[in-house]
């Protein structure tokens, strides 16, 4: 089968012609259609989260059919060992014997992958293999994001990609209202968010226009961290939603007082999965993409890095 290996941080992706895997007790074997390109695959790539074996499949975000015909999504969360303090009180998420897909289990960045059966979701009907792959892991660890964000009605959102871009529309639909911050050059990232429903998209870095509820942070800078603190209202909720994050400044306690609260997201459960997918559809949410095929995984990568998708780029791997 054809699949992208990463060989070593830091090296390009390597095309490749490998032996399909050979499902588990309790796993599938998956015909991948689609994967979305997560930054979390960036930062695997480039060595700042750590490969759980190499040669490594990345991609986590797949939409498969099994091989009696079902479409399923596969999420970051891959296995959970069910019996751990975490996993016995609803915080699977946080079960440190996970196992997570396209880290330690090879993920979709080929033609075949295998999962565990109960880590595998139903997907929306409505949607296209190419429309519903982000939001495996954008839609997913977005909407804990949002919730863990509390009833806020002024949101601010920190980065416009993926995630941002379809929260965005769920946080609308919920009769928030949202104001997106991004590079002050990005005025692509600041048109998408006013086409999805944000009623302000400015300047991360400057002054919100009206104090905000809380705020979601999705870019990996942590210089955003002290901004978004000074942008919360007094109680605000300040909420740091992705894996890995560049080393965040030291900052005046009085922006951190008045009983604002910092905080992160870590993985998703299985039970945000099915929350989610099953309110995608109602708002409904109309996801951006960028195509790429397999073989141009690092070229979307690439543009991943540099700020260059708008939406979501995903890799088409089922030839249309």
């Amino acid at each position: 089968m054809r699949a992208m290996l990463l060989d070593a941080p830091g090296c390009p992706l390597r095309a490749a012609d490998v032996e399909p895997p050979v499902p588990g007790p309790g796993q599938l074997l998956l015909r991948v259609h689609a994967c979305a390109v997560c930054r979390t695959d960036l930062h695997v790539r480039d060595g700042e989260v750590e490969a759980g074996h190499l040669p490594l499949v990345v991609g986590h975000q797949i939409v498969a059919t099994t091989e009696d015909g079902r479409r399923v999504g596969v999420p970051w969360l891959g296995w959970a060992d069910g019996t751990c303090e975490y996993c016995r009180s609803g915080r699977e998420n946080l079960c440190p014997n996970a196992r997570f897909t396209g880290r330690d289990i090879d993920g979709g960045y080929a033609e075949y992958t295998v999962a565990d059966e109960a880590f595998c979701h139903p997907l929306p009907e409505a949607m296209t293999d190419m429309e519903v792959a982000p939001l495996l892991c954008g839609g997913l660890i977005g909407y804990r994001a949002l919730r863990l964000a509390g009833d806020a009605a002024r949101l601010g959102l920190y980065g416009f990609g993926a995630a941002a871009h379809i929260i965005c529309q769920v946080a609308v639909h919920q009769g928030r209202r949202v104001f997106a911050f991004t590079r002050a050059d990005d005025a692509a990232a600041q048109a998408l968010a006013l086409r999805v429903g944000a009623e302000w998209a400015g300047d991360s870095l400057a002054p919100a226009p009206e104090p905000l509820d809380a705020a979601i942070i999705f870019a990996p800078a942590g210089a955003l961290v002290p901004a978004a603190l000074r942008a919360t209202a007094p109680g605000g909720v300040v909420v740091c939603a992705g894996i890995h994050m560049s080393d965040i400044p030291s900052f005046p306690y009085r922006i951190l007082w008045e009983e604002r609260v910092l905080r992160s997201v870590a993985n998703l459960t299985r039970a945000d999965a099915e929350e989610f997918l099953a309110i995608a559809p109602q708002v409904p949410v109309r996801t951006t993409v960028q195509e790429f095929p397999l073989e141009d995984a690092e070229e979307a990568l690439d543009r991943l890095r540099a700020g260059r998708i708008e939406g979501a780029a995903v890799l088409r791997v089922l030839p249309p």
